[in-house]
């Protein structure tokens, strides 16, 4: 499906954005991958990394905010990624003009330039922050999700689709809990904190994440969220798994911090089918039928919800601990 693609990442050396990269040039045959980022150290860096493959990697110096940038950088791309955001929690919350400059306005950005370049495939990567959100970075994700899905309104008669992808924090993956607790532990502390006992969090990895995108640029017709079926874990679990023994202080809940992801909520259910490895979201809104997913699923039941609290499958420390064996904690 991807060969012979040409695909743009935004936020293309982000975690994703690589691990995205080096996924399609060893499954696939790619044109090009077009990497579309703000950040000229961090594309530097990039290439160097992925040297063996030059001649199939394009760099773009660019913003989502500037959407004559982005016209210019779609110009014969086949699919688009939309991995670009503000996602510091505290950061947006200090500067929320500038998180919705980004998050929203960009997300705007891209769907109007996939609309005029011809783009066939739109995903945008999105969050359990933007389910009930309880900051702003949930809260303007949550309106990037819903132009999204909306986008597929104004296709016409374009072959052209957008969808979404939904997870939570990529284990290991800067500002999670993993690192904060490998942190504390390389610097010779003996306890790990916890905001609240009840914590609980879904674990997915990169390769996960990876997969699912590809999911729904296989299979998406319009306006679908894609979610993967993962497991949760509590968060002293996973303290005991990486320093066994220690003490825990709860030191209480953070802003803008939930006690539990949910990727699902009841007033989703009636509209989400359940498959072998994840589940999908259709669009209340139907805008013509050739659009229109034919759900091949089985249908939750009334009142489901998909959250990290009470899911049907757990880690327990001992398979915590092998996992925390494949994370690659970012420097």
């Amino acid at each position: 499906m991807l060969n012979n693609k040409s695909i743009l990442i935004t936020g293309g050396t982000g975690s994703f954005g690589k691990a995205f990269t080096r996924y399609v040039l060893e499954n696939y045959d790619p044109r090009k991958i077009i990497i579309y980022s703000r950040d000229e150290f961090k594309q530097f860096m990039m290439q160097n990394e992925f040297k063996e493959y030059a001649d199939k990697l394009r760099f773009f110096i660019g913003d989502v905010r500037d959407k004559d940038r982005m016209m210019r950088a779609f110009e014969g791309v086949d699919y688009v990624i939309h991995a670009a955001a503000l996602k510091q929690v505290p950061a947006c919350e200090y500067n929320p003009a500038e998180a919705i400059k980004t998050n929203i306005g960009g997300a705007q950005n891209v769907i109007d330039a996939a609309l005029d370049c011809g783009i066939k495939k739109v995903v945008a990567l999105s969050t359990d922050k933007a389910v009930n959100p309880v900051n702003l970075y949930g809260g303007t994700k949550l309106v990037s999700d819903k132009l999204f899905v909306a986008a597929n309104a104004y296709a016409g008669s374009k072959d052209i689709c957008f969808s979404i992808v939904r997870y939570g924090n990529v284990a290991g993956s800067r500002g999670s809990v993993i690192p904060f607790f490998h942190n504390i532990i390389k610097n010779g502390g003996k306890e790990l904190p916890i905001t609240d006992y009840r914590m609980t969090r879904f674990w997915i990895s990169l390769r996960q994440g990876v997969e699912l995108v590809i999911k729904a640029l296989e299979e998406a017709k319009g306006g679908e969220t894609f979610i993967s079926k993962i497991p949760s874990f509590k968060v002293t679990d996973l303290a005991q798994a990486m320093l066994p023994g220690c003490n825990m202080p709860e030191v209480g809940i953070r802003e803008g911090e939930k006690l539990h992801e949910i990727m699902v909520t009841v007033e989703d259910a009636p509209n989400t089918y359940e498959y072998d490895k994840h589940f999908i979201v259709y669009p209340q809104m139907v805008w013509s039928e050739h659009r229109k997913a034919k759900p091949t699923g089985k249908k939750v039941p009334e009142g489901f919800s998909y959250s990290s609290g009470s899911n049907t499958q757990w880690l327990s420390v001992e398979e915590i601990q092998k996992l925390l064996e494949t994370v690659d904690l970012e420097k």
